[in-house]
């Protein structure tokens, strides 16, 4: 059931002298939510019911300071002085900051970057230093000093 309907159907029932806590178990929603209805109810009449409310804190980044963080985004890090053309939840959070006043945890960055359109990506290259005969032939171990009576191995590769 749409939550507009669920609130019209609760009216109804309040209407007809139920009491929230009957309303809220027979709608299928808490009871807080019957009792903020009702208020909304009593203010404002059926139609206060038909919008809900925002839900969580407003956006602290407005459209303009999306527009002008997805424009540098599109420039690329190396502008702003970074050596790679790979941005970074860090990176990204430095820039929002720098171009709107607004700090963010590279942790929520991810969020914003997706509304903007952006994904995640792997950067593709392979290391410089990758030897493909020694990755075919797997690690080689070599037996350590005897310290405790029983040999043990380790890999002579890193990783």
């Amino acid at each position: 059931m749409a939550l507009e309907a669920r609130r019209l159907r609760a009216a109804r029932m309040l209407a007809k002298g139920m009491n929230q806590a009957e309303v809220a178990r027979r709608v299928g929603v808490h009871r807080q939510s019957v009792s903020r209805w009702a208020r909304q109810l009593e203010r404002a009449g059926r139609s206060g019911l038909k919008r809900a409310g925002r839900a969580g804190r407003k956006p602290r980044l407005g459209p303009r300071d999306r527009e002008r963080i997805a424009q540098a985004l599109k420039r690329g890090p190396e502008p702003l002085g970074y050596g790679t053309n790979l941005w970074t939840a860090v990176r990204v959070a430095r820039l929002i900051e720098q171009e709107c006043g607004v700090q963010y945890h590279p942790g929520h960055v991810w969020k914003l970057l997706r509304q903007l359109g952006w994904s995640c990506q792997q950067p593709t290259g392979w290391a410089l230093e990758r030897d493909e005969a020694a990755i075919r032939r797997g690690p080689e171990l070599k037996e350590k000093p005897k310290e405790s009576g029983e040999p043990s191995f380790s890999s002579t590769q890193a990783g």
